[in-house]
């Protein structure tokens, strides 16, 4: 991250303004995910059939889905990105964080109580990222352009952001990963234009800088992003209509995007897809009975 002026101003000025951004963004993240968890879609790829696993919060499920693919190929980097993603979510879960109830309240996030994460889960999550880290930049000394390795930095970093953000609550070095981990998809982006999974990245990325305050945006600087909220809704649109792993969860995050946003009808029908897409998933269809409500546009919320 570039940092201009000095380290006071950013401590007194930057910093809690940061911190509110980014505690109400992570909410906006760890809703879209948990409204993903219910998704039963069958895929033959071992990556998606792990997340699909994720999704619907079977965690041993995706381990052992993913326990066999490391056996078979120890030396590619995605699925210990995967895998640290399962840690991440099994401690949200186990924490709490995940409850619906969470979400609702930004005091919550933002709150130094500290809770108890546990060190054995921190330490698999760790190795995790560490796992996926060391074996893409291994592939990547041998084959700089390597997709697969970039994807898997990306991801991994994607996930070390919201572990720092919510579970650690260092709102602060939660950005400067989430720095790092947006210049991963960006150089995704560079090599294949076609990796549309990467624009969920680029557009949260987008999204980050533009709920900034007018004056943080000047000292914070992500590669190739200008802060447009447009923009970032053109990317998260370009993931929910052409991904490939994330396309779920991009299009819950620009449902919830729409609603910030003052667009209720476009989040409306973008959670109608989505319960007709994955009919197993409750609280989806709760959001959309409750939004339709709202609008008068529907039936009454589901009890």
């Amino acid at each position: 991250m570039t940092i201009a002026g000095s380290g006071a101003w950013m401590k007194e000025g930057a910093a809690p303004a940061i911190m509110s951004v980014m505690c109400r963004l992570s909410r906006l993240r760890r809703l879209a995910l948990l409204l993903a968890a219910g998704g039963s879609t069958l895929a033959a790829d071992p990556i998606e059939q792990a997340l699909n696993r994720l999704y619907n919060f079977d965690f041993p499920g995706s381990h052992a889905l993913l326990d066999s693919q490391i056996a078979s190929r120890p030396d590619e980097a995605a699925p210990y990105a995967v895998r640290s993603a399962v840690y991440l979510f099994f401690e949200l879960d186990r924490l709490g964080i995940l409850e619906a109830e969470f979400f609702t309240d930004d005091e919550r996030i933002t709150n130094k109580k500290k809770i108890q994460p546990d060190p054995e889960v921190k330490r698999r999550f760790l190795k995790a990222v560490d796992d996926a880290q060391s074996r893409a930049r291994a592939t990547l000394a041998s084959r700089p352009d390597d997709r697969n390795a970039w994807f898997a930095k990306c991801v991994s970093l994607g996930v070390l952001v919201d572990y720092t953000a919510l579970v650690e609550k260092r709102h602060m070095g939660s950005l400067s990963v989430a720095k790092r981990s947006n210049e991963c998809a960006q150089r995704l982006l560079r090599l294949d234009p076609q990796s549309y999974d990467a624009h969920v990245t680029t557009g949260f990325s987008e999204y980050l800088l533009g709920s900034l305050p007018f004056l943080v945006r000047w000292v914070v600087r992500f590669e190739n992003v200008q802060g447009s909220k447009q923009k970032a809704i053109e990317n998260l649109r370009l993931a929910a209509t052409s991904g490939r792993y994330f396309k779920a969860f991009a299009k819950i995050l620009l449902s919830i995007v729409y609603l910030r946003e003052k667009q209720p009808r476009e989040s409306e029908r973008l959670l109608g897809e989505l319960a007709r897409e994955y009919p197993e998933n409750p609280l989806i269809r709760k959001e959309w009975a409750r939004l339709s409500a709202r609008l008068g546009t529907g039936p009454v919320e589901q009890k």
